[in-house]
């Protein structure tokens, strides 16, 4: 198989470099951990002028009708210097749910403002019990006339703090397809937004629903029937989690490498040392790894086949958890003292690699789904 770029994903990767560079260094990172949003609408904005919030949308929409690789190219880049912006939840999680059960009235309403960098998204759908299962959904929403009636609480909403409006998944009925998807306006009576600072320097909520009444043109798809959409626009953030950890990696390795060389210890470079050298080299061949998995991911992330799918997303889940933990410790441990404070940028990417190994299923998760997919307990 062929695996070079198009002429087209050059384009769009340099400019996504570019972009991270100059707009969004680290330094603005570490300014916006105190902003009460968190990132900058500005800058949301220009990402939709660039086009990239519409990568995975329909031109009918505005978008671009890309496919998934060419938003993993985009997230590797924004990885490399911790873009803040809401990328994930809401291009990717809300967006794609959006796009799967919405009709085209929905779309239109939605999608259309999302693509041209004038609104962001949240999906709601993780609960304290839940454990990275979308499925496990004890919100309930009840009919009331020609409207819904939600109640229930989600927990760490990406985005649930800003966004302009919010999907939430509730359960309409016991059993397997009882559970429905809604688009919340989160300035409704009865929807409480409890804001939470993440360990690496983002925003994220804890919503609670009393009684939140949604008009009946909330509700996304037939009732009952978002089970599936649901489960592709979580495997979706996966894989652009393992996307984004790919760019934080290589980032990790070169600014690691630059400090071997240039750190003096006993009159001569540490990087002559032998020993570092092998754990550098340790270090390159775990995020080489990450990436072909990432690679794979991205690709699959975009097969019609159900078990395709989750099958190459939970393996890559599972390599950057293992990979991605080792890059960034050993990154840590190879600057020393230094490495250990807040004022050295490389605990940042290690931060943001531990909260991304965590969201949208952890290492024991994946393991346990690949293992029980068809493809592996029949050897197909």
């Amino acid at each position: 198989m062929n695996f070079d770029l198009s002429q087209d994903q050059k384009v769009l990767s340099d400019t996504a470099a570019s972009f991270a560079k100059k707009e969004s260094p680290v330094t603005r990172l570490r300014a916006m951990r105190e902003d009460r949003v968190g990132y900058s609408k500005e800058i949301w904005k220009k990402m939709g002028e660039l086009g990239w919030l519409g990568v995975l949308m329909p031109e009918s929409l505005g978008g671009f009708a890309g496919t998934f690789q060419d938003a993993a190219l985009i997230l590797e880049k924004l990885g490399t210097t911790l873009v803040p912006e809401p990328y994930i939840a809401s291009v990717v999680l809300a967006g794609s749910a959006i796009l799967s059960l919405g009709n085209d009235e929905q779309k239109k309403r939605w999608l259309e403002p999302l693509i041209a960098g004038d609104a962001s998204l949240a999906l709601a759908y993780a609960e304290r019990e839940s454990r990275f299962d979308p499925l496990s959904v004890a919100t309930r929403a009840r009919k009331n006339g020609k409207s819904y009636r939600i109640t229930g609480q989600k927990v760490v909403v990406l985005n649930g703090h800003a966004a302009d409006a919010i999907v939430v998944s509730a359960r309409t009925s016991d059993g397997d397809y009882g559970i429905s998807a809604f688009v919340v306006d989160p300035k409704t009576p009865g929807l409480s937004a409890r804001p939470i600072k993440t360990m690496d320097g983002h925003r994220a909520a804890m919503l609670a629903f009393e009684e939140v009444e949604v008009a009946a043109d909330g509700l996304l798809g037939p009732e009952g029937r978002a089970g599936a959409a649901l489960e592709r626009a979580v495997d979706l953030a996966a894989a652009a989690a393992c996307a984004e950890g790919v760019g934080i990696m290589q980032t990790v390795l070169d600014m690691t490498s630059n400090y071997l060389c240039t750190r003096e210890q006993f009159g001569v470079k540490i990087g002559t040392f032998q020993a570092l050298q092998h754990r550098c080299v340790d270090m390159f061949v775990e995020t080489e790894l990450a990436k072909s998995a990432s690679m794979m991911a991205s690709i699959k992330a975009d097969d019609p086949d159900e078990v395709e799918r989750k099958a190459g997303i939970s393996a890559a889940k599972a390599q950057l958890a293992v990979s991605g933990r080792f890059v960034t410790q050993q990154a840590i441990q190879l600057h020393g003292g230094i490495g250990v404070t807040d004022e050295h940028d490389v605990g940042l990417y290690f931060k943001r690699m531990h909260v991304l190994n965590t969201l949208f299923g952890d290492e024991e998760y994946h393991l346990a789904r690949f293992a029980s997919l068809p493809t592996f307990t029949t050897g197909l």
